[in-house]
């Protein structure tokens, strides 16, 4: 993969500071023209996954990093193709992939950010969160009545309520990088009239047809209240060490080539090297060879 080439891209999508941030200056249709070519895409998400692969190989033995990849977007982005593609080359030991449904009643008695603190991926793991906890200042923030099921005392749930999770969740994610965790959120931007056309194309064809969902539809009319909770979650928690990439999500081979790339630059930052192995280690080694070369045939 040419680092020039897709680093240029990928900052075009990163977002490291709230200020002036807007989701209406990010287009859907983006696909970086005149920095890479669609052409090439096959060969670049391929090369990528490569490297993806050979990174987590150094990631695993190595033992103090792990790194968590969120995915959140409206219904039909392709996040779960998305993590299909870009995960099919690593090893399937090294990695913990999460989807997080409606909350159980025994996740609904605890505070918010419980379930996914059981879900953190180990050292030396990748973690892949589809959806996460911004969930909670997203879907229960569009729908206020979800809210009601947490059963939190009235006096804590009042105007500033999502202004306190946001900073919450930014003091959470500071405290999981300073742990060693390299964290990445993606939320895979797909238009309104896209994210039709796909629903059409669910319907219209058999094969497909258990991808939708009524609530697909129900949700979709409260599109703009969606699209403010993201852009408020996005400028509130948005900073160097937790990156928000805001993908154009209306060309899926796009999607994959910008995610791919993102993570992988990410772990090389890290500049893991193969593992040295300790003289003791070394002399145990060179006995258990020593005993299987001297066995009788």
């Amino acid at each position: 993969m040419n680092r020039k080439q897709v680093r240029r891209a990928l900052e075009r999508y990163r977002v490291t500071s709230g200020k002036g941030f807007r989701l209406a200056d990010h287009d859907p249709d983006d696909i970086a023209e005149g920095i890479v070519n669609k052409h090439d895409s096959q060969a670049l998400l391929t090369d990528g996954v490569t490297r993806l692969a050979e990174l987590q190989e150094l990631l695993y033995p190595n033992g103090r990093w792990a790194l968590l990849c969120i995915f959140q977007a409206m219904d039909a982005a392709g996040k779960d193709g998305t993590i299909k593609h870009v995960m099919s080359g690593v090893n399937p030991q090294g990695v913990q992939v999460t989807s997080f449904k409606q909350p159980s009643s025994d996740e609904l008695a605890h505070d918010f950010l419980w379930r996914v603190s059981r879900r953190l991926p180990e050292r030396g793991n990748i973690g892949i969160f589809n959806r996460s906890h911004y969930e909670e200042v997203l879907v229960v923030r569009v729908h206020e009545d979800v809210l009601d099921a947490e059963r939190l005392p009235p006096e804590l749930t009042g105007k500033k309520i999502w202004e306190h999770r946001l900073t919450d969740i930014a003091g959470f994610e500071r405290y999981l990088v300073r742990q060693g965790l390299v964290m990445l959120k993606f939320f895979l931007n797909i238009s309104f009239e896209e994210q039709k056309r796909r629903f059409l194309e669910r319907l219209n064809d058999p094969q497909k047809n258990w991808k939708f969902s009524a609530s697909d539809i129900a949700e979709r009319a409260h599109w703009e209240a969606y699209m403010n909770a993201y852009e408020e979650a996005i400028a509130a928690t948005a900073a160097p060490h937790a990156p928000w990439y805001v993908v154009p999500a209306n060309n899926k081979w796009f999607t994959r080539m910008v995610v791919v790339g993102a993570m992988v630059d990410a772990l090389e930052t890290l500049d893991l090297k193969p593992m040295e192995m300790q003289a003791p280690d070394r002399i145990r080694l060179d006995e258990a060879r020593q005993r299987l070369i001297d066995e009788p045939d």
